[in-house]
């Protein structure tokens, strides 16, 4: 049994939607990190799902593997990548650092000693 109609309202396919591109957006971002870990074959795999958006089958058809091993690798490659994240940091810690950036941007000449205190939190996260 299919999924009723009613319930496939606008807001609900909007959030659906922000979901799926919110996580390539991590996937993404994971990758400029961590991506040369993963070797050749993977990092293949994942550029065409993530940055140049191909569908499962399509890949599958270029790989010439299954689409179950096109999903079953991709899964692979993000759980990876979000272990590396989960002991280095990396990507958290750049996150922190361009938000202070731009927080530092955003002061006016009067504000001077908010951004030296700004820099002083960068420095410590790095």
């Amino acid at each position: 049994m299919g999924v009723k109609k009613k319930y496939l309202t606008p807001t609900f396919l909007l959030c659906i939607l922000l979901q799926v591109m919110e996580k390539k957006v991590r996937q993404g971002d994971l990758y400029d990190f961590y991506g040369e870990l993963l070797n050749d074959h993977q990092k293949r795999i994942f550029e065409s799902y993530v940055f140049e958006d191909l569908s499962l089958k399509e890949i599958a058809e270029e790989e010439g593997i299954s689409r179950q091993g096109v999903s079953d690798l991709l899964h692979r490659c993000t759980d990876t990548l979000e272990e590396y994240e989960s002991k280095l940091h990396l990507l958290e810690r750049f996150i922190k650092i361009r938000g202070k950036v731009d927080e530092a941007r955003s002061h006016t000449t009067e504000d001077m000693r908010s951004i030296r205190r700004s820099l002083d939190e960068i420095l410590e996260l790095l």
